[in-house]
């Protein structure tokens, strides 16, 4: 997962100035300004270190004052920084730096939702890879300050063996079998009955992926597993029933909608003339 303290938001930039703008372009070079960011609606602040380093690669004179904290809580109407410098790096780069806040904002926001469902149950809520192309690690990152937790980040980090691969593989056991053969990473298979989770639970995964089941079948599931294998529940989950999922005694409930659904925050940024 990308740390904050390392990123390259070159290929964000480019993808909006390409060959310049041409429109800040009209602002002369020694013009100055000040400007704000505000949220229109409540929020849980996420992204600042992007958004710092669309300006600083912009512009190194670009100083910006944060009055709330990564991760806190805020509410609409709210002011989250200052920024001043040159008018043309604060032109240029506002679209770029709020489309990456107001996105890392909004997955921290559902997250935090999520969390707070499933408080005090002992059950953790992960994200999948149903991310926006190109802000996966981000969202991953932003899904953990909002307090949930980060499922595998690629294909290349875990086993996730699903219908198609069992299919392909022959049976439950032997795609076990098999990815034990290939890797020493962590090994997860989806099961869709309590049958092929006994199927399962005899090939030794280190999780097992409960897929649409029933809460009653859930809880047999526990009943059944008796804690030798870690247990993570999906399909059909949302914030109507995710407590109630919770409480069956899944280790893990997996949401794509973390980072699928989300709704970017409004935010706007004011810029103001300081001289010129």
């Amino acid at each position: 997962m990308t740390s904050p303290k390392s990123l390259d938001t070159t290929p964000y930039l480019e993808e909006d100035i390409g060959s310049g703008d041409i429109t800040a372009a009209i602002i002369p070079e020694t013009v100055t300004a000040e400007a704000e960011v505000l949220t229109r609606e409540a929020m849980v602040l996420c992204g600042r270190a992007w958004f710092d380093a669309v300006f600083n690669e912009l512009d190194p004179r670009v100083r910006i004052d944060w009055l709330l904290a990564e991760g806190e809580a805020v509410e609409a109407d709210a002011t989250l920084c200052r920024l001043a410098g040159p008018a043309r790096a604060l032109l240029t780069g506002e679209r770029t730096a709020l489309n990456l806040l107001q996105t890392l904002s909004a997955t921290a926001t559902v997250a935090r939702r999520y969390a707070e469902a499933v408080a005090g149950t002992g059950c953790k809520v992960l994200d999948t890879r149903k991310t926006i192309p190109g802000l996966r690690q981000a969202q991953k990152y932003a899904v953990t300050v909002g307090g949930c937790h980060n499922h595998r980040i690629g294909l290349y980090d875990g086993v996730l063996i699903k219908e198609n691969h069992i299919m392909a593989a022959g049976s439950i056991s032997a795609a076990i079998r098999i990815a034990r053969e290939l890797t020493t990473v962590p090994v997860e298979v989806e099961v869709e009955t309590l049958e092929q989770l006994q199927e399962a639970l005899a090939a030794r995964p280190d999780r097992i992926m409960l897929d649409n089941f029933s809460l009653d079948d859930l809880r047999a599931a526990v009943k059944l597993t008796a804690g030798r294998v870690e247990l993570e529940a999906s399909g059909n989950i949302g914030l109507d029933n995710i407590r109630t999922i919770a409480e069956t005694g899944v280790d893990f409930i997996s949401i794509g909608a973390l980072t699928k659904h989300v709704k970017a925050v409004d935010l706007s940024m004011r810029i103001k003339l300081a001289h010129g």
